[in-house]
C-alpha cells in the first residue's frame, strides 16, 4: 500500500498499474491481486488505515474531555495531524475521491466503511460532551458535523501553507461558530429553526 501511494503520487493515479506497484513493491503481479483486487482496493485500504490512525489518536481527548468544542476541534486537529504525511498524495489524488460516481469518493457505496468510523467518532464527540442541547439535533449531529469534516478536508486539500497552518487556523475559527449554535439550539426560540433544520437534512437525504 505504501508503494502504491508513493506511485500515485510520483506518477499519477490513472498511469499507475497493479503491475508497476507489483514490481516496484517487489512482489509478483498475482500475489498483489491476491490482497488487492485493484488499485481501488489498495486505496480503500488506506482509508480504513487512517480512519484506525485518527480515531487511536483522538483516544485520550474523548476519554478526558467534557466540553463539546474542544473536543470537537480536538478531533479535527487530530485528523489534519495524522493525514500530513498524505498531504502531497490526497492534494493528486483529490479529482477522483471528488467525482460523485467513482467509488473512491467519500460518499460512495465502496467507501461506506470508512465514512461509517469517520461518524462514529463524531457520534463519539457528541455523546461524550456535557454541553446541553436540542435532543434531535443531538441525534443528527455525528453525521452533520462529518459533513463539516469533509469542509475540513476541501480546505486541507488546498491548503499550500507551511504545516497546514491555515488549515488549523479554520478549525480554530469554525468550532466556536458550530458550538454557538448547537449550544443555542435548546433555547425555546430557537427550538422551532433547530427542528426546521432537522426536517430539510431528513429530506435531502432521502
Amino acid at each position: 500500500m505504501e508503494t502504491a501511494l508513493r506511485l500515485f503520487r510520483e506518477r499519477g493515479y490513472e498511469a499507475t498499474t497493479m503491475r508497476a506497484i507489483a514490481a516496484e513493491a517487489g512482489v509478483s503481479v498475482g500475489n498483489a491481486y491476491y490482497y488487492f483486487a485493484s488499485k481501488e482496493a489498495l486505496v480503500q485500504a488506506y482509508y480504513d488505515r487512517a480512519q484506525a490512525e485518527h480515531e487511536a489518536a483522538c483516544e485520550e481527548l474523548l476519554a478526558t474531555e467534557r466540553s463539546f468544542a474542544p473536543r470537537l476541534g480536538g478531533v479535527l486537529r487530530e485528523w489534519v495531524r495524522v493525514s500530513e504525511p498524505y498531504h502531497e498524495f490526497a492534494v493528486k489524488f483529490f479529482k477522483h475521491a471528488a467525482e460523485p460516481s467513482n467509488p473512491l469518493s467519500p460518499f460512495s457505496a465502496e467507501s461506506s466503511p470508512a465514512r461509517d468510523a469517520a461518524i462514529a467518532i463524531y457520534r463519539r464527540v457528541v455523546e461524550g460532551a456535557a454541553d446541553r442541547m436540542d435532543a434531535e439535533l443531538r441525534a443528527e449531529l455525528p453525521e452533520l458535523l462529518w459533513l463539516m469534516s469533509m469542509g475540513v478536508v476541501l480546505f486541507w486539500v488546498h491548503d499550500t501553507s507551511e504545516g497546514c497552518r491555515r488549515t488549523y487556523r479554520f478549525i480554530e475559527l469554525s468550532v466556536p461558530l458550530v458550538d454557538r449554535l448547537v449550544g443555542l439550539s435548546h433555547l425555546p426560540g430557537l427550538r422551532g429553526v433547530a427542528r426546521d433544520f432537522i426536517a430539510g437534512v431528513h429530506e435531502l437525504r432521502e
